[in-house]
């Protein structure tokens, strides 16, 4: 740190966001310019941001693009993106357009419900309290329902109940499982407050104490499901579509291989997830905890040859986002995102997002099965190494085109180029 003072800030929390700013600069080495730049940046939304994190600030821009060419069952769609990672957007619209003649990504999903856990330590017959709770489950489920009438009014509530009996390291526990319909919200808040409200019941009936109430990622009664066929000759002949599949069992077989696939698919995701405010991270959790659910981690999508000697993608993963609630209700930004798409509901939503995912995978199989998948990614790294040098303007597509003809996208060269240029 720079500055005379560490970073110890005591009331920091109390200040305003340019107090804060003001503060982190005498200790740091952000100078007058980044701090210029950090108040011009953030001063849309800063009041906001204020209210939906803590120690702000700023804010800090993601690019946002729309994919183009997509088809949803039936029915066009433009999705916003919010990402930094360089032709994320691009093969989406890349890959979209090669299945439109199919009739595009068909989506279903099993409804949104969320589970809530429980757990329970110390109880003396734990076999005997897993009936017990079973038993109760009309009392449970009015205790949970009593919660949030109006989720309830919306058609929503509790739906059902399971009771597990886990061996541990540190002992056998009960672990009570609340599984409730969050309709169009992404639900923490709703099964957090039932969990907490049974805890106390829960401890009068069986015995133990309680611990953890709180909801799991690993949302899988809330799995989106999506499909799509691309013509063999359209993608460019069997050896790619070959190609393809065997990078897919690739990625089924060796868990070094599916970390990076699901990634690829995770890269459309999280880029829609972000883009209309919900939460990359317990997304990104539940997706790679059910890609382990058989005890080894595999690819979360699948592709096949059909019996007309085409190309089938498949991709199945817990879904749980909102259109209500949190900052998808109240960001503008993640308003007008859900507006450019059209949505007004969590299902289709999920379906968006996992068309998205779908395509983004199919984009990446199919440069790993042909020219590679750094060619692209050079080209606009190529790009991004111009603006780092201080090209502006159409100096920025001058110095990636002589980098890209040269075979040499490094830093140093771009520097070389610029000077030329200028």
């Amino acid at each position: 740190m720079a500055g005379d003072e560490g970073s110890r800030i005591p009331g920091f929390h109390a200040l305003s966001p340019a107090e804060r700013l003001d503060a982190v600069g005498r200790r740091s080495n952000l100078g007058n310019e980044g701090k210029a730049h950090l108040l011009e940046a953030g001063a849309p939304l800063t009041e906001l941001a204020d209210h939906l994190a803590e120690n702000v600030i700023g804010t800090m821009s993601i690019p946002l693009g729309v994919a183009t060419n997509l088809i949803v069952d039936g029915e066009e769609v433009l999705v916003p993106m919010a990402t930094e990672e360089s032709s994320v957007v691009a093969a989406v619209c890349n890959a979209a357009k090669q299945c439109r003649e199919t009739g595009g990504i068909f989506a279903s999903w099993t409804g949104p419900r969320m589970i809530a856990q429980i757990q329970l330590l110390g109880v003396a017959d734990p076999h005997h309290a897993r009936v017990n709770l079973l038993e109760r489950r009309d009392e449970i489920a009015a205790l949970c329902d009593s919660c949030d009438p109006m989720l309830v009014k919306l058609g929503g509530g509790f739906r059902d109940l399971e009771v597990r009996l886990l061996e541990t390291r540190v002992g056998p526990m009960v672990v009570l499982h609340l599984i409730v319909d969050t309709r169009d919200a992404m639900g923490a808040n709703a099964v957090n407050t039932m969990a907490e409200k049974l805890a106390p019941h829960l401890e009068s009936w069986v015995g133990g104490t309680v611990k953890l109430r709180i909801l799991s990622n690993l949302a899988d009664q809330r799995l989106v499901r999506a499909r799509a066929v691309w013509k063999t000759e359209t993608i460019g002949g069997p050896e790619v579509r070959d190609g393809m599949i065997a990078a897919s069992a690739f990625a089924e077989a060796d868990p070094y291989r599916a970390a990076t696939h699901n990634k690829g698919i995770m890269n459309g995701i999280s880029a829609v997830v972000l883009a209309t405010g919900n939460d990359t991270r317990a997304i990104e959790a539940g997706a790679h905890a059910y890609a382990s659910r058989s005890g080894r981690y595999t690819a979360l999508s699948r592709w096949e040859e059909t019996a007309d000697g085409d190309l089938a993608g498949t991709l199945e993963l817990p879904m749980a986002v909102g259109v209500v609630g949190g900052a998808t209700k109240v960001h503008p930004t993640a308003q007008a995102n859900l507006k450019i798409m059209g949505i007004a509901g969590a299902e289709r939503l999920a379906k968006v997002i996992a068309a998205v995912g779908l395509t983004q995978n199919f984009a990446a199989l199919k440069a790993l099965a042909t020219t590679g998948i750094q060619a692209g990614h050079m080209r606009l790294h190529a790009r991004n190494l111009a603006i780092t040098v201080g090209a502006e303007g159409e100096e920025i597509d001058r110095v990636a085109a002589a980098l890209i003809d040269r075979g040499e996208i490094r830093q140093d060269v771009a520097e070389a180029v610029l000077a030329e240029i200028r």
